[in-house]
């Protein structure tokens, strides 16, 4: 592109701005200083992957068939089961991503701008490189830009770094040189400022450096824009399996096809039993039952405060063997507050997040800190000081009004307010800056000032931003110009403040922990307050491994730190996306939690991506899978132990589905190889696999969680969805299911009923063993006895329904002729019932010679 302005060096203050021509030609040439907008999977390219899909095909060239044959009824509901697939495949993928639209919408609406000589605010979109921006207390900051003029300015960085503690900033000057386009936010006296930042103190001018996408946070807009969303692992795999039975089903049923046709000569009859028998061998429900898990996975997790955004991460929480999580607004609470206070003498008070009760001389220290703070601050440690004033309720007096102020400036980093009382003589002077500057006002003693110091860093190495607090006693008339020339000013004490931790860590991290789940914090902050805040939480402090340290290693060292570090401090954007990286090549599961703009890509990166949904920034919400909506993060365990109480579930009802397979390929095989008519169409393949499997399947769901859900260590990740000891556990169901409704068939071949009734007889047959099978796969070690006795009223809808949609298909007229059912005999159920309860014994009388239970796991 070409370059228009050389912005190496910073620019002279000139009040004219840029002339509006410049601006347009500016803006034309670089474009509106907004971000661009994602691509997006259209609707009709769901639709293609659906149709590409098995189990679609064969329902669609069994319709065509029964369409060809003068059949429209049958070839309609066929129709309409492949229909179902398409719809439920446009709505789970309905939800798109939105994550660079947030990020457009950052910045502030609007921009106070220079140009021809004149002030003007103009929509933040319009700002262009070379702009002269005012910028004042409470603004955001539209764009890049190098401050060509500062005065006490400090700016809110945290969306870009993780620190929740305001940056000192200064004006550029000619020794800067061309380093200014290579400074990275954080840290204090750096002199440019960011996009999307907040100046919470102070005011300035800066000249335009980068708009859109070559800011700061534009970099982070097109790193989310080239991140890749992890696949999902159990949708991939059960894609996988249904592809495998697909290719074997397929092979059988053409082999079956041909042989039939051969023996019998009736091809319509041999093509429409071959394309049953291919059904029945592919386990279409898996992707079903998966989708039907999420979603209801999803519902029962946003009940506990926590939005699912894309349900296929529910699959990933019960596996995660690491969270990265961030430390501000994460593990703490995003505000400063007061949480120890010191005088002189050295006596400390630690109080419990700026509340509780002071003794008299740190109410006194209270109160001296507020008086030199001001009544509408946006500086967090500002408001921090005067809330704990505020506590102090009656206690908290004001010293009549503010006659003077001796604001911040630069090389002396503190602020005093004049209090003048009417009708007296003497008014108070409270001042709070740097513990160093304060010391240096007070002239103490080098012994005394020594001491002072000494406690200041004490109180620092304790991840504390700590204040040296003074006052004195002033004639009303003839104040001082400067705080250096008041002799009187006393050394009062010391106040250290922090980003408290939130209440419910500890217990969190230690449930974590127990589970086996390996907790490390990736903030931008310094180590020290990062190593505070992980000892508070019941976290181990180090190894702590910086960013700098990060910057100088290859991939293999690199990896390596990613492997055993505990905290990572001064971390960079680009590096949380690193280390989540290094962790997944590793082979972890990897859930990171963030709230910032600069957690972004690293949420979106990651398998299991959680948001703060309250004071968590839009852009993190829209690239995470997971937000917390209460912001509390207990509830990441909750949601872990959700996951893995699901996944549990979903491998019990994975076990039913393969079982349930074995009946239904039997029954669909066994006609074919006797050369018989099929007794079982594609439309009650159709019906059995995408209506009665899916029912029974919602029992699994609203399973309790095991005992043991959260006091075993994470699933192996490459471990498959059906490891082969459940496998084996489920075709042995299947076989013993298979007897019941083969036993009917071969029952009524020998009475010579009717083929319609048969058929009924043999399908009823098929649900009562399928209800049978639900009551085995409860649990993989109690008795069905001790499961009934477990609350699962889904259960019990799940019966009811079975029972209803087997009668209706029955008994009603219009649905027995569309299936083609004869009427059932009284003795034809107890015989189906009797065949079903027999195979609930067999199978339970083998569960604790298996131990399915353990070898489930």
């Amino acid at each position: 592109m070409e370059q228009l302005l050389d912005l190496s060096l910073p620019a002279r203050v000139d009040l004219e701005g840029l002339s509006e021509g410049e601006a347009a030609e500016q803006l034309r040439c670089d474009g509106p200083n907004e971000l661009p907008q994602s691509g997006r999977r259209s609707v009709l390219r769901v639709i293609l992957d659906v149709v590409l899909e098995p189990m679609f095909a064969l329902l669609i060239g069994a319709g065509l068939l029964y369409l060809a044959f003068g059949d429209p009824a049958e070839a309609a509901l066929l129709f309409a089961f492949a229909s179902v697939s398409v719809v439920i495949a446009v709505v789970q993928e309905a939800r798109t991503e939105r994550a660079l639209e947030a990020l457009k919408q950052l910045s502030s609406p609007r921009a106070l701008v220079i140009r021809d000589g004149a002030r003007r605010r103009i929509p933040s979109r319009e700002v262009v490189r070379g702009d002269l921006l005012v910028l004042s207390e409470g603004d955001r900051v539209p764009a890049d830009a190098v401050l060509v003029e500062a005065e006490a300015l400090e700016v809110d960085e945290s969306m870009l770094t993780g620190e929740s503690i305001p940056v000192r900033k200064r004006s550029s000057s000619a020794s800067d040189g061309a380093a200014t386009g290579m400074l990275r936010p954080g840290g204090d006296d750096l002199p440019v400022v960011f996009s999307g930042t907040l100046l919470v103190r102070g005011q300035g001018l800066a000249r335009v450096t980068a708009t859109g996408v070559t800011t700061e946070l534009g970099r982070i807009g097109s790193a989310l824009g080239h991140i890749e969303r992890e696949p999902p692992r159990l949708r991939a795999e059960t894609t996988r399996l249904v592809r495998v039975f697909a290719t074997l089903g397929i092979g059988v049923s053409l082999l079956a096809t041909l042989l039939y046709g051969l023996a019998l000569g009736d091809w319509a009859r041999a093509a429409l039993g071959g394309i049953a028998l291919a059904m029945s061998m592919l386990p279409e429900e898996f992707p079903l039952v998966l989708t039907v898990f999420t979603v209801m996975g999803a519902r029962r997790i946003a009940r506990a405060g926590v939005l699912t955004r894309r349900a296929a991460a529910i699959e990933g929480l019960g596996a995660a063997t690491v969270l990265c999580t961030d430390k501000t607004g994460t593990l703490t609470q995003n505000r400063m507050a007061v949480v120890e206070l010191r005088d002189p003498m050295g006596r400390s008070h630690r109080t419990a997040a700026g509340g509780g009760t002071l003794p008299d001389w740190a109410a006194v220290l209270a109160n001296l800190a507020a008086r030199a703070s001001r009544d509408e601050a946006f500086d967090p440690m500002e408001r921090a000081l005067l809330d704990q004033a505020a506590n102090l309720g009656a206690g908290y007096a004001r010293p009549g009004r503010v006659a003077h102020e001796y604001p911040l400036r630069d090389g002396q980093p503190a602020m005093g307010r004049v209090w003048q009382q009417e009708a007296e003589a003497t008014a108070l002077l409270a001042v709070k800056g740097a513990p160093e500057a304060v010391v240096r006002l007070c002239r103490l003693p080098s012994v005394e000032a020594a001491a002072a110091l000494a406690m200041a860093s004490e109180m620092a190495a304790g991840g504390l931003r700590v204040l040296g607090l003074a006052e004195a006693r002033l004639l009303s008339g003839g104040l001082p110009d400067d705080l250096g020339d008041i002799p009187s000013l006393g050394f009062a004490g010391l106040v250290g403040l922090a980003d408290p931790l939130r209440p419910s860590v500890p217990d969190a991290v230690r449930e974590c922990r127990g589970a086996g789940i390996r907790v490390a914090m990736v903030t931008g902050d310094h180590p020290a307050t990062a190593a505070a805040i992980a000892r508070e939480a019941g976290l181990p402090d180090a190894p702590v491994v910086t960013g700098a340290e990060l910057a100088g290693l290859d991939q293999t060292a690199f990896r390596a730190q990613a492997r055993k570090a505990a905290i990572f401090a001064r971390i960079l954007p680009e590096q949380k996306l690193h280390i989540v990286e290094a962790l997944k090549a590793d082979g972890q599961i990897v859930a990171m939690t963030g709230d910032g703009v600069n957690d972004a890509p690293a949420l979106k990166a990651a398998h299991i991506g959680v948001a703060m949904g309250g004071r968590g920034t839009d852009v993190a919400r829209e690239a995470a899978a997971v937000v917390l909506l209460d912001d509390d993060f207990g509830s990441i365990v909750r949601t872990m132990r959700m996951g893995r109480r699901i996944f549990d579930n979903l491998r019990k009802a994975m076990c039913f589905v393969l079982a349930m397979h074995l009946p239904i390929a039997g029954l669909a095989f066994l006609p074919l190889a006797l050369g018989l008519p099929p007794l079982l169409g594609p439309v009650h393949i159709a019906f059995l696999e995408m209506v009665i499997d899916p029912v029974c399947s919602l029992a699994f769901e609203a399973e309790p969680e095991e005992p043991d859900v959260m006091r075993r260590p994470p699933r192996d990740p490459a471990s498959p969805l059906l490891p082969l000891p459940l496998a084996t556990w489920g075709l042995l169901q299947g076989l013993v299911g298979l007897v019941a409704p083969a036993g009917a068939y071969f029952l009524g071949l020998w009475r010579g009923i009717p083929e319609d009734e048969l058929r009924s007889l043999v399908f009823t047959a098929l649900v009562l063993t399928a209800v049978a099978l639900t009551l085995v796969n409860r649990t993989f070690s109690a008795s069905t006895l001790a499961a009934l006795r477990r609350p699962n009223a889904t259960l019990v809808a799940v019966l009811l329904a079975a029972s209803a949609i087997l009668g209706g298909v029955l008994a009603v007229p219009g649905l027995a002729m569309l299936f083609r059912f004869g009427p059932l005999h009284i003795d034809d159920l107890a015989l189906a019932i009797a065949g079903a309860v027999s195979v609930l014994v067999i199978l339970e009388a083998l569960k604790p010679l298996l131990a399915a239970r353990a070898l489930a796991r």
